[in-house]
């Protein structure tokens, strides 16, 4: 029996989420999927999507939603106090409308814009200590520290707790797809998901007593139109804020550093000309972005093709896959910081586009400029590719040499 014959009788068809292949390189499995299989049913009854415009019908066109019919999320899990089924991400409207808005003006890029000077400096400190040892992690040492630098700062949630919320916001992502995960990662989520809630259940009564100019605080008096958060939506939101505001971020500055350093011409070309920053991150995006896939559930039969969806199934969307369409973006596997990729779905569609979407871009963006700035060389130490614990496409180490 041939390699092709043994994937087509794999129920998974050779493309299962949590496998270690999968985690190490999943874009020539996505694009054997796409091929063969665009449309496709899984094991657990969960349907896929791999074609770019298929992927940007189920975000933007047409009826959809994030819970099933019943209000219920497919394979979701007992929740812990505040837990993940809360956060914004897993609300459809009205509820996702009435807190996105609510949420919204911290993350606009007049208030990300704001930020910016302190970024910059963020950075070069960063950097500056590298420079002295001539060597760095660029997860530990950059990745890292300035976006969750960023969000704890926003959310005055004290950076001496870093340490405890890296650890946590990983363990926590997984129960995202905890229907595919084994009891003991089950278990570890829902520990770290309830030593969050109990952290941010003290944080929450601290800052009620000193509200400030912080996020937090916002979400403690938001009120829009008399309306205000409950207790169970302002911890929900406050937890999810956090992971949400560094650990894919973290991914995007990782991977976009490995991208730009696999391809030393590319990462030459952007030393020599600092305006493709923009470009360069976008493609860092979509040829290897730290999320997947996000799911959808449809409202009514819907039809990609000659398949068609039943009404009330959920549906991966697969980011990875379409991002590398060649439909739309010729050549999909080169690596090119000077294209223009603004139509890559790296940080999904519609109504539940990426809240930090430009907080994400502009710390990548400075993060990423400052090294191809600031040294004439980066080398990697090692070959060997170490994933963190996140459920997400995020680098545990990127050791590398740097000389200014």
């Amino acid at each position: 029996m041939d390699m092709t014959e043994s994937w087509q009788q794999d129920p998974w068809l050779g493309v299962n989420p949590l496998a270690p292949e999968f985690r190490d390189d999943p874009y020539p499995l996505l694009a054997r999927l796409r091929r063969h299989d665009p449309v496709n049913e899984t094991p657990i009854g969960i349907f896929r999507l791999t074609r770019y415009r298929d992927v940007v019908r189920m975000l933007k066109e047409v009826p959809s939603g994030v819970r099933m019919a019943d209000g219920s999320i497919f394979g979701a899990l007992p929740d812990a106090s505040g837990g993940p089924g809360q956060f914004i991400l897993r609300l459809d409207p009205p509820a996702h409308t009435r807190i996105r808005k609510l949420m919204s003006h911290a993350f606009r890029p007049r208030a990300v814009e704001r930020l910016r000077s302190h970024v910059e400096q963020i950075v070069d400190d960063l950097l500056d200590r590298a420079a002295e040892r001539g060597e760095m992690d660029v997860i530990a040492d950059l990745a890292l520290p300035v976006p969750s630098t960023v969000i704890c700062e926003m959310m005055r949630v004290p950076l001496a707790d870093r340490d405890r919320f890296t650890g946590w916001t990983a363990a926590a992502t997984h129960l995202l797809a905890g229907i595919l995960q084994p009891q003991e990662t089950i278990d570890r989520g829902l520990a770290a998901v309830t030593d969050l809630a109990a952290y941010f259940t003290d944080l929450i009564a601290e800052r009620r007593r000193d509200l400030g100019d912080d996020v937090l605080s916002d979400l403690i008096r938001a009120e829009e139109a008399g309306d205000r958060l409950s207790e169970t939506e302002l911890l929900s939101q406050s937890i999810g804020l956090l992971i949400a505001g560094f650990e894919t971020t973290i991914g995007l500055i990782g991977n976009g550093v490995r991208c730009l350093l696999d391809h030393p011409d590319q990462f030459a070309r952007l030393q020599q000309d600092p305006t493709l920053i923009d470009s360069a991150v976008e493609e860092c995006l979509r040829f290897d972005g730290p999320i997947v896939l996000t799911v959808r559930v449809t409202r009514e039969d819907t039809a990609f093709g000659d398949r068609v969806i039943p009404a009330d199934r959920a549906v991966m969307c697969l980011l990875a896959a379409a991002n590398r369409h060649p439909e739309l973006f010729p050549d999909p596997d080169r690596f090119d910081s000077g294209r223009s990729g603004e139509d890559n779905l790296g940080f999904g569609g519609g109504a539940h586009f990426c809240l930090g979407a430009h907080l994400a871009r502009m710390e990548t963006r400075l993060a990423i400029g400052g090294l191809a700035r600031r040294f004439r060389s980066i080398e990697r130490t090692g070959d060997t590719i170490e994933w963190g614990p996140s459920l997400f496409r995020v680098l545990a180490r990127l050791p590398v040499r740097v000389r200014a």
